[in-house]
């Protein structure tokens, strides 16, 4: 295959992997693409593992946030009622609005994947047709398994096919025939594969017509638009892209733009005038539908500029790029002076200083190129390497010749990344008003000669869609990585439309505050942190106060926390720019391990790792692709290792990285490492030594996590990830022998890559385990599994699980639907003698008693009512009752539950029934002193309420009974005086 990346990139992966080279030299052992048949088998174990779970009615709750929401894929408007719209996430599913982004219902939440990457409305009809998979070609952009069509408005809906299409880039409808519908395939993201193109459909999706195929296994169709007037003409954009986890081809010259004239049958690639070389990346489409001869295109060209000047610097200061060239002896001529300003401007380490680095180039311990090269890192060359970048060109002869709209370069748009960008739109109102978005919105109204930035201050960065009003001009709806954005003046002002939780976690920690706060990394998003008490209000937008906040920003990445104060944070952003965190007084100090000056430069995976010891928090633990400790909160770190993966591999991503740090809970210093490249080590002493331990594992996967035993010492779990490669095997190991030797587990999961893994730190026959497509539960050290979450959690990636020591909650971390908590206490105590019980009640929470339970404050207000829950098991389906009692057996209330197998919740008003209130007013007098009876008599609200005291709760099902005793505790009075 011949490279078509710019050569600095390469240059800079070859600088950071070289050693690895030789490694290539023997034929590797790659996993294989999991067929979507598979994948669709997967999704009914998943069903059954739902169906026969006994904790599917545990309950979680989301704890948001909602403020920073997740990346969008498309807006579809009502164009009759602009209030009312669709909004299609990367990862969080399908969601409307029905009064203008106020408020969103989710509508794809139980099908087998909810990643989106298109959807096309039919306003007239109702019916709607999803496309899954995103077609951005992320880190985190998840493969669908088809087309799905609903024509009830979103309740319901049918898989229609094409599940090899892995990624959706547009879906067109006929603007009169509600049947026929055209499809942009991207096709697979990590592996090659035949089924790209446009496919075409004339009986709703029952049969396809594969029309339009991309010359190779690796280039498909991205995008589409059709001519209003004329349905026969077709447009299309093939893109030539391929992913590996080291390399992103990110074009090719099988990228460009076909028409069709008879509706999609055959096909001609147009464009005399559009560039068409090895660069071509990805191609967005747009068309004026009032004169459809007219279109616009956005190109992401990928060749490098032929007129690279070199940066200008203020007055004689340095530029890196200078270094190449310096012999020995034009650098050591330099000034002093000089030296040290480029020193403190480029932010070496202290100890290097001119007078020092001049010493070691005399000596030959380096050579100039050296300083260079120190500098060199993934997030520098994503921004430096001097590609063409963001390009518009124009057709006024239906797609026949192109002309470029512009003169020089549209900067800052697009750099390396144009592939998760790709979106142009023509005004409906005026073929001159173009749109382009990147990272800033940009407008032209010259026809795409000049452009102007329409973000505002609440407006995310990194846009991904644009709906145009066709009849008010200036009403904008713009999805972007932090969600929806309305404006209505042409982005002069625009306000936020966020309230799903649908943010993209990476990770997920806790703190010990009371109550305790969670905090996690987001994609694109920064680090926040806020109460686990979160409930989703609007009330913050009258007290001011949102209650999570922003930490950092960048992609979040991964955040530790000083349980000793709370206060001191551990987090960062991508490639291992973290930093420590002091919340009390916003100090920062930069954590991230710094190579020598003259060695290779470390390789920093996107998610790199970092570990505080919860054995002693002032010991810190980070991972580059050698093992780096702190014994000073960071201050200090000193690398204790080797290169702890395979070396890397010549490419433009960042690659041979430490993704996984784990540290026993039963003894300091026994550590264990796990790699991109599907090494795993385990060090006995600290640090000092390590030993690799992946004999007779799957080769060439991303550890994904590793979770040591809080029971048995040598224990330790592992989950390995074939994302990378599309293979969507669940590959679940335990060791119980310090990862001397390994067995599979879990091979009852469906094909789902897995995320994370945990051991459950009081009950260790429990393991938790986070794929890409939800949360399970094993309760026999994983031989067998369950579905967990019920239907509070859809089927979102799991992307990372915390367990809090006190509380014992259990925090979700998700890819696209933000964080949820659920309370693990009723879980732990389902040992197999609980199971084998035909009922069993747990304890019970009683709240306080108070006199203004059923009172009213306010002529307007409902009545105060408490409430409890009331947890019980039962080993088979059917009716259960339910009685409240008084301690000596008076029943109180009872009421007829239709209990699934497994883990019931009833919820229970603390009222007593009124025909059990004579009964129940002469208990309570029963033995009392002369004086006032006891009155029972009903509150404000008709209800009659328990008075305080000790009860009975007695659950009878399948001819059994099972009880649990609570109190009711009065509040405390003060005494008289």
């Amino acid at each position: 295959m011949q490279f078509r990346k710019p050569l600095y990139p390469l240059m800079l992966m070859g600088l950071l992997s070289l050693p690895a080279i030789a490694q290539q030299k023997n034929k590797e052992k790659v996993p294989a693409h999991t067929p979507a048949k598979d994948r669709l088998d997967g999704y009914q174990q998943r069903l059954k593992l739902q169906q026969n779970s006994l904790v599917n009615n545990v309950p979680f709750r989301n704890v948001g946030p909602t403020v920073m929401s997740g990346r969008v894929v498309d807006v579809d408007v009502n164009p009759n009622d602009p209030t009312q719209f669709y909004v299609a996430y990367a990862s969080g599913g399908l969601w409307r609005t029905l009064n203008n982004g106020i408020s969103f219902e989710p509508l794809f939440d139980k099908e087998a994947v909810i990643t989106i990457g298109d959807i096309s409305v039919d306003w007239k009809t109702n019916s709607i047709w999803l496309g899954t998979g995103e077609s951005n070609s992320s880190r985190s952009s998840y493969s669908g398994v088809g087309i799905y069509r609903s024509t009830d408005g979103g309740r319901t809906w049918q898989n229609k096919g094409l599940p090899e299409s892995h990624h959706i880039g547009r879906i067109i409808q006929h603007p009169t025939d509600p049947n026929t519908v055209w499809v942009a395939a991207l096709g697979h993201l990590y592996s090659a594969n035949p089924e790209r193109g446009v496919y075409k459909t004339t009986d709703g999706g029952t049969t396809w017509k594969h029309v339009l195929k991309g010359g190779n296994d690796n280039t498909g169709a991205v995008d589409l638009v059709v001519d209003p007037a004329n349905p026969n003409n077709v447009y299309a954009s093939l893109w030539h892209r391929e992913r590996r986890a080291w390399n992103f081809v990110e074009g090719g010259n099988t990228s460009g733009i076909y028409k069709s004239t008879n509706g999609g049958e055959t096909w001609q690639k147009v464009g005399g005038g559009f560039p068409s070389s090895d660069g071509i990346g990805r191609i967005g489409l747009s068309i004026f539908p009032s004169n459809p001869k007219i279109l616009y295109a956005s190109v992401d060209n990928q060749d490098l500029r032929s007129d690279v000047k070199a940066t200008p610097t203020a007055g004689n200061r340095l530029r890196k790029e200078q270094f190449k060239d310096f012999t020995k002896e034009d650098f050591l001529k330099l000034e002093d002076a000089t030296i040290n300003a480029f020193l403190d401007d480029n932010n070496f380490p202290r100890q290097y200083t001119a007078k020092s680095v001049k010493e070691m180039v005399s000596t030959d311990k380096i050579r100039p190129v050296a300083l260079s090269d120190f500098m060199v890192d993934a997030n520098s060359a994503m921004i430096e390497t001097p590609v063409t970048g963001a390009q518009v060109y124009r057709s006024d002869d239906g797609g026949q010749t192109w002309k470029k709209t512009h003169t020089g370069y549209i900067d800052d748009l697009y750099y390396t990344y144009g592939y998760y960008f790709g979106v142009i739109r023509v005004s409906p109102m005026n073929p001159d008003h173009v749109y382009i978005l990147g990272v800033p919105l940009l407008k032209s109204e010259d026809a795409g000669k000049t452009w102007k930035e329409i973000g505002g201050p609440n407006v995310h960065s990194d846009h991904q869609d644009l709906w145009v009003n066709a009849t008010k001009p200036g009403h904008l709806v713009n999805g972007n990585d932090g969600g929806i954005n309305i404006t209505y003046d042409d982005g002069k002002t625009w306000f936020k439309a966020n309230t799903p939780a649908v943010g993209q976690f990476y990770s997920v920690a806790v703190d010990m505050a009371t109550p305790y706060n969670v905090y996690g990394g987001l994609q694109d998003n920064g680090v926040w942190g806020g109460p686990s008490t979160y409930q989703a209000s609007q009330a913050w937008t009258d007290n001011g106060r949102y209650p999570y906040q922003r930490l950092g920003g960048g992609d979040g990445m991964m955040v530790q926390v000083d349980f000793r104060d709370n206060n001191t944070v551990y987090t960062g952003s991508q490639y291992g720019a973290y930093f420590r965190l002091n919340k009390a007084t916003g100090q920062r100090l930069s954590i991230q391990p710094k190579h020598n000056l003259g060695e290779r430069p470390l390789r920093f995976n996107w998610e790199s790792p970092i570990l505080l010891s919860r054995h002693n928090q002032d010991v810190l633990y980070f991972g580059s692709n050698k093992f780096h400790r702190s014994l000073n909160k960071g201050e200090n770190m000193e690398a204790l290792s080797g290169d702890l993966t395979k070396g890397g591999r010549v490419g433009d991503v960042g690659y041979g990285t430490l993704t996984v740090i784990e540290e026993s809970p039963k003894r300091f210093g026994l550590l264990y490492t796990g790699s991109d490249d599907g090494l795993i080590h385990v060090s006995r002493d600290g640090g000092y030594t390590w030993t690799k331990i992946v004999d007779k594992l799957p080769e060439n996967l991303w550890v994904s996590s590793i979770s040591a035993s809080v029971e048995n010492e040598g224990t330790v779990y592992a989950t390995l990830n074939g994302y990378r490669w599309d293979d969507f095997t669940p590959y679940l190991f335990v060791s119980n022998d310090y990862g001397k030797t390994w067995k599979r587990i879990g091979t009852s999961l469906p094909k789902e890559p897995l995320n994370v893994v945990k051991e459950d730190p009081k009950n260790p026959n429990l393991l938790y385990v986070g794929s890409d497509n939800g949360l399970y539960v094993s309760f026999d050290k994983g031989q067998s599994f369950q579905a967990f979450g019920g239907d509070a959690l859809p089927s979102v990636a799991v992307h990372d699980l915390a367990i809090h020591p006190r509380e014992n909650d259990l925090v979700v971390g998700t890819h696209g639907r933000s964080l949820y908590i659920g309370n693990l206490t009723h879980v732990q105590q389902l040992t197999p003698a609980v199971q084998s019980k035909a009922v069993h009640v747990f304890q019970v929470t009683a709240p306080q008693y108070s006199d203004r339970w059923g009172q009213r404050f306010g002529a307007w207000n409902d009545a105060f009512q408490p409430g409890m829950t009331i947890p019980f098991y039962v080993n088979t389906a059917g009716t259960t009752t339910v009685r409240i009692k008084t301690d000596k057996g008076q029943v109180l209330k009872e009421t007829k539950d239709q209990s699934e197998r497994g883990m019931n919740y009833v919820g229970y008003d603390l009222t007593v029934d009124a025909t059990n209130s004579s009964a129940y007013e002469r208990a309570l007098n029963e033995g009392r002193k002369a004086g006032d009876p006891v009155k029972v008599t009903p509150s404000m609200d008709e209800k009659l309420y328990l008075r305080p005291g000790k009860y009975i709760i007695e659950v009878e099902a399948n001819g059994t009974k099972s009880t649990q005793e609570f109190t009711l505790r009065a509040p405390e009075r003060r005494g008289r005086e």
